[in-house]
Parts: C-alpha cells; sequence; structure tokens
C-alpha cells in the first residue's frame, strides 16, 4: 500500500456561506509535487434511510435540488445535529420528510460523495417497521412522498428524476439485503 503524500501546504481561497474552496500542495513518494482544489465545509455527518412500506416498498420523496435546478426523486436524508447520533437523526429526517417513524433501523455503509474534492460523509440505513410520524421540518415546502415497488427498481433508476448516484447505490444495496434475508428466512 503507497504511503500517502506529504501535504506541504493549505490555503483557503475563497469562502461563501457554507463551503471553503482550498489550494493543497502535496508531495507524492516518488517526489512529484501537485496542487489540488478541495471544496473545504465544516464536516457535518449526515444519515440518508432507504424507508420500507413492506418487503417491497420504497418510500420516496420529491424535492428541489438547486445544484440540478429540478425536482429529483430522492430518499429522506439530511445532516445530523450536534451530538446526535445516525440512528436518532435518521428518525427524525424520517418524520420530518416522509411522514412516517421507524422501530428498526438497519446500518448499510458509510459512503463518501467525491472524495477527490471534498470531505462528505453519509450514513445509508432501511428503515422499517414504519408508522405514522411526523415532525415540522426545515424544508422551504411541503414534499411531495410517494412509493416504488423494489421489484421494478430499473425502471426507477432509469426515470429522468432519479439521478443521484449515492440513492440509486442505497436502492441497491437495500434491495440485497432485504432479498439475503428473504433467502435466509426460507
Amino acid at each position: 500500500m503507497p504511503h500517502k503524500p506529504e501535504i506541504l501546504e493549505t490555503r483557503l481561497v475563497a469562502k461563501s456561506r457554507l463551503f471553503g474552496i482550498e489550494e493543497v500542495d502535496l508531495r507524492f513518494q516518488n517526489g512529484a509535487e501537485r496542487t489540488y482544489e478541495r471544496l473545504r465545509t465544516p464536516p457535518i455527518p449526515a444519515v440518508m434511510l432507504v424507508p420500507m412500506l413492506d418487503e417491497d416498498t420504497v418510500v420516496l420523496i420529491r424535492e428541489y435540488g438547486v445544484g440540478k435546478e429540478e425536482y429529483q426523486l430522492t430518499l429522506p436524508k439530511g445532516a445530523l445535529d450536534p451530538g446526535e447520533d445516525w440512528r436518532a437523526a435518521g428518525h427524525r429526517e424520517l418524520q420530518e420528510e416522509a411522514g412516517y417513524g421507524a422501530k428498526k433501523l438497519t446500518w448499510l455503509k458509510r459512503m463518501t460523495l467525491s472524495p477527490g474534492y471534498m470531505e462528505h460523509e453519509i450514513t445509508v440505513a432501511i428503515a422499517e417497521d414504519l408508522y405514522e410520524s411526523s415532525l415540522p421540518g426545515d424544508e422551504p415546502e411541503v414534499l411531495e412522498v410517494l412509493t416504488w415497488s423494489m421489484s421494478d427498481l430499473e425502471s426507477l433508476v432509469q426515470r429522468e428524476d432519479m439521478n443521484e448516484a449515492r440513492v440509486i447505490a442505497a436502492l441497491y444495496m437495500a434491495r440485497e439485503v432485504l432479498a439475503r434475508r428473504r433467502n435466509e428466512a426460507r
């Protein structure tokens, strides 16, 4: 396994309310030196849930994504509050965004988003044994809640409004875990 490059210097070159842009000067083990840019955001962990109404029906939300300037089908997700663990945050986000609570949360994976230039991480979990429960959220508009059959996942991911890679990955991971459970129960 190669050694990590040596960080020679970091400089903040731009800053907004949410993001900073850093230049990072690196020296690699072979002596090569490069300057990279990365988004520097506060290391706020996040959680995303794959809420299952039953063993085949996933709950989705439709939410406006300003980065793409369009509404997207997605999964309930959000940042952890200070001192909050992923389970509490997941339960809260599910209630705020989809109008459900969950009796069971199963950790799937911690994923990154574009680790070549940002530090963001999100914990993905399956939410099961759902019940109706809502909390006021911080979204500027009421989110549309809809359902989809996991047995028809391929047609869901082909939709133009379903294109967030981490959501698609979470759905496929959840489908595999749920199928494995069904097979083991037989």
